[in-house]
C-alpha cells in the first residue's frame, strides 16, 4: 500500500426498504435454514438478500453508496462533505466495521478509531472511567496502555468531577467530551469522526480541531465528516464531495466547497424568502416537525435580500406531535463556507412554558439593522433540550443575501472584511 493507509475498491452499500430489523434472532435463523434448505419458510418474516436477479426487486431497495473508490495516505485529513442522506455516515460505518459493504474491497493498514455517533460503545451502567477501559479494549489496546494516558484523556474531557458517574447521567455533551478524549488519545492510526462534534459547546470544539490537527502531524490519519465548512476548510488537506452516494468531487477543499455551495443552493433556494412543507412531507424527529420558514424584511414581505441597514425576522413555523418539555429552537447564522457568525435562541422563553404541549406554533425572531456584513448567509435551524439531547435539526438548505453598505458608521464606502460588522460607539478623549 506504499504511503496509503486505506484503499477503498468500488465499494457500493444496498439497504432494503420497508421493515427492517422486526424479526427475532430465532425468526431469522429459521428463515435463513429454510432457505439454505431450498424450501423457504411460509411464516419467516425476513426476505434474506440473494445474487439471483430474479428475486431483487429495485423498488424495494436502496443504494446508500455506489462504486466509491479512494486512497487515503498516512497522515493526511480527509474531509468529507454532502447532505444529508448523501452517504457520509455509511461510508465511515463501513470503514469502522460497523455494516459490512454489499460489493467492493477495503484495504486498511492499521488501527481505526471510531467516533460517529454520541455515546457509541458506551455501556450507560459504566462509569466513565469504566467506559474509558472498555473503549480502550475494544480499540485493541491492553490494560497498562491505556492506564498510561487515563490522565490525560480525563483532563482533555473536562469532565474530572463526573468521571466516576455512570454514563447514564451524562448530558450528550459530556458523552461527546469523553468519547472524542477517548478516541484521540489510545493512538488508532485512522479516526473516523462523525459530526458528533456539533453537540459540543464551542470552546471544546475548537480544543477538539486543534487535537485533530496535532494528531495529524504525528502521522495519524483522520477522516471528518461535517458540516461545518469553515473547518472543514481550515483543517483538511484534502475534501470528498459525496452525491446520492456517488464522490461528485475529490481535491482542493476551497473548490470541493464551492461545488457544493453551487449545487446545494441552486436546488434549495428558499422562492421569494419563503420555503414551505406539507405536513407529511415536512422535515421532523423526535415529535418535531418544521412546516414553513420566512424571511420578512421590515414592512413584513417575505423576501431573500436583505437591506443591513434596517432590521428583518425570520418566522420558524411548527408542530409538537408530542410534549417536548424544556425544548428550545435556536438559529444558527453562518457565512455560505461554514462559519458561524451568531447564533440565537428562545431560550428566555422556555421559562414561560411556550410552546411545550402538542400543537402548532410560530416563533419569531427579529434581527436589528447594522449587525450584518454585506456578503451572503445561510441559516441552520435546531431544537434541543439544553443539557440533555438534540431533538431535531434542519442544516444548509436556507439562505439569503444582503445588500447595503457595511461601513461601521464612515463616510468611505468601502468593503468591510467579517462574517457580521456591528457598528460599535467610540468614545475618545484627550489626555491633558
Amino acid at each position: 500500500m506504499n504511503d496509503f493507509v486505506l484503499k477503498i475498491e468500488n465499494i457500493s452499500k444496498r439497504y432494503k426498504l420497508g421493515s427492517i430489523g422486526s424479526t427475532t434472532l430465532i425468526e431469522d435463523i429459521s428463515g435463513k435454514w429454510a432457505k439454505y434448505r431450498g424450501r423457504p419458510d411460509p411464516n419467516s418474516k425476513i426476505n434474506f438478500l440473494s445474487n439471483d436477479k430474479h428475486e431483487f426487486d429495485k423498488r424495494s431497495h436502496v443504494w446508500a453508496l455506489k462504486d466509491v473508490s479512494l486512497n487515503v495516505r498516512r497522515g493526511e485529513i480527509l474531509g468529507i462533505i454532502g447532505k444529508n442522506g448523501a452517504g457520509k455516515s455509511t461510508l465511515l460505518k463501513i470503514l469502522s466495521q460497523i455494516t459490512s459493504p454489499t460489493e467492493g474491497l477495503i484495504k486498511i493498514k492499521g488501527k481505526i478509531g471510531a467516533l460517529l455517533e454520541v455515546g457509541t460503545g458506551f455501556h450507560p451502567e459504566l462509569t466513565g472511567k469504566e467506559n474509558i477501559f472498555l473503549n480502550g479494549a475494544i480499540l485493541g489496546m491492553d490494560k497498562r496502555e491505556i492506564s498510561t494516558k487515563l490522565n490525560e484523556i480525563i483532563k482533555f474531557s473536562g469532565i474530572q468531577k463526573y468521571i466516576d458517574t455512570p454514563v447514564k447521567r451524562y448530558s450528550s455533551g459530556m458523552r461527546v467530551r469523553l468519547a472524542f478524549s477517548v478516541a484521540a488519545h489510545l493512538d488508532p492510526e485512522i479516526l473516523l469522526v462523525d459530526e458528533v462534534l456539533a453537540v459540543g459547546d464551542a470552546e471544546f470544539q475548537k480544543k477538539c480541531l486543534g487535537k485533530m490537527n496535532e494528531v495529524a502531524n504525528v502521522g495519524r490519519t483522520i477522516l471528518f465528516v461535517s458540516h461545518n465548512l469553515g473547518a472543514i476548510k481550515n483543517l483538511c488537506s484534502k475534501v470528498i464531495l459525496i452525491e446520492s452516494g456517488k464522490i461528485k468531487f475529490a481535491g482542493n477543499p476551497q473548490e470541493a466547497i464551492d461545488i457544493y455551495f453551487k449545487t446545494h443552493s441552486k436546488n434549495n433556494q428558499i422562492f421569494n424568502g419563503q420555503k414551505f412543507w406539507k405536513s407529511e412531507n415536512a422535515p421532523g424527529e423526535n415529535g418535531f416537525k418544521l412546516l414553513s420558514v420566512e424571511i420578512k424584511n421590515s414592512n413584513g414581505e417575505p423576501t431573500r435580500t436583505i437591506n443591513i441597514n434596517d432590521f428583518f425576522s425570520i418566522n420558524i413555523s411548527y408542530s409538537l406531535e408530542e410534549r417536548v418539555k424544556d425544548s428550545r429552537i435556536v438559529i444558527y447564522f453562518k457565512s455560505m463556507s461554514g462559519e458561524i457568525a451568531f447564533i440565537t435562541s428562545n431560550h428566555n422563553l422556555i421559562k414561560r412554558k411556550i410552546g411545550m404541549k402538542p400543537g402548532k406554533y410560530v416563533s419569531e425572531c427579529t434581527i436589528p439593522k447594522n449587525l450584518l456584513n454585506n456578503i451572503n448567509y445561510q441559516i441552520d435551524i435546531h431544537v434541543d433540550i439544553p443539557g440533555i439531547k438534540r431533538v431535531f435539526q434542519y442544516n444548509g438548505e436556507i439562505n439569503f443575501n444582503t445588500y447595503g453598505n457595511a461601513n461601521n458608521g464612515s463616510d468611505f464606502n468601502e468593503k468591510v472584511p467579517g462574517v457580521v460588522s456591528p457598528i460599535i460607539d467610540w468614545n475618545i478623549k484627550q489626555n491633558s
